[in-house]
């Protein structure tokens, strides 16, 4: 998202009536830049946005054509004006069409094989970001996809790992720390948010000479071990809470504001729910993180530093 300003750039394109091929070729681009067209041969495109640097080389091209081009600075003379100029960027209705692909590509999902669902899940993410990229002014509908898309990626991954533990009833047990130490904890291997950041608390402050296991399959659970974020493990999810989350309450950890703040981006993205600024990137380090790193415990102790960080970033700072 860019920051509103009246500083606009409008490329003005004239080709020779024969140039249909070049006058093609220049639309398709200026529509991948995401700019708006205010009448045929002129396109307008917020001043401060990355892809406006490209505006010239089109200008450029359209000269080598033949035609004339001109790249002109344009100042909002007023607050009306500048909303005109911004509603033309509108992306409502590209998500829409997306929107609706998406939904009924959920569907099908419980029947497709793992590669089928990576592919499914590539082709839609290439969508999304095609249109994010040039979502300039995101509104409702940019915060719907959003939401739709962060549910639909819990879904396929969901799919992949079908041991997710079910929510159960009761309360929280407060526990000693002190009766946790040198343990044996062990979760479901391929770690993701919930189980990488639970996994990351127990190392750093609830037991600093853990050992890990990571299970195939929670019945692979030794009896001596302390099972989390699988049905039936010690810690797990226990009503509206996530393992993170549990892990927090049962130790005495919810009055460290960074730990909490935590928990509310694991939350977001286990489960849904409100986001915070931060969660997009540290699941993307995290998915990169899992492409390169052979074994968990490799994948604990690289984006365990993410997460070192992330608490001293949350407890530095307020809530916005």
């Amino acid at each position: 998202m860019i920051r509103p300003s009246d500083s606009w750039l409008a490329l003005v394109v004239s080709l020779p009536s024969a140039s249909s091929a070049a006058r093609m070729r220049i639309w398709r681009a200026v529509k991948a830049l995401g700019c708006a067209a205010l009448r045929d041969g002129t396109y307008l495109l917020p001043a401060q946005v990355e892809q406006a640097s490209q505006l010239q080389a089109l200008a450029d091209d359209a000269l080598q054509d033949g035609g004339q081009a001109w790249l002109l600075q344009v100042h909002a003379k007023n607050m009306a004006e500048q909303a005109a100029f911004q509603a033309l960027f509108d992306r409502t209705a590209d998500y829409t069409p997306w929107l609706e692909e998406l939904a009924q590509a959920r569907q099908p999902l419980p029947t497709l094989s793992a590669a089928e669902l990576q592919r499914l899940l590539r082709r839609h993410g290439r969508a999304y970001e095609s249109i994010r990229k040039i979502d300039f002014f995101p509104g409702e509908a940019s915060i719907r996809a959003e939401a739709q898309w962060r549910d639909f990626t819990n879904a396929v991954e969901s799919m992949q790992s079908p041991g997710e533990p079910q929510a159960a009833a009761g309360r929280i047990a407060r526990r000693d720390r002190m009766q946790y130490q040198g343990r044996l904890w062990a979760t479901r291997r391929h770690l993701w948010v919930d189980r990488v950041a639970s996994a990351w608390l127990i190392q750093r402050f609830i037991d600093p000479s853990a050992r890990f296991l990571w299970l195939e399959s929670p019945a692979d659970c030794p009896n001596d071990a302390l099972g989390f974020d699988f049905d039936g493990a010690t810690f797990s999810h226990v009503a509206d809470r996530v393992t993170f989350e549990v892990l927090l309450a049962s130790f005495g950890l919810d009055g460290d504001r960074g730990l909490m703040r935590l928990g509310s981006m694991v939350h977001a993205l286990d489960v849904g729910g409100t986001t915070t600024p931060e969660a997009g990137g540290f699941e993307a380090v995290l998915a990169g993180a899992r492409k390169r790193w052979p074994n968990d415990d490799a994948l604990l102790a690289d984006v365990g530093g993410v997460l070192d960080s992330l608490h001293a970033h949350f407890s530095a700072h307020r809530n916005p």
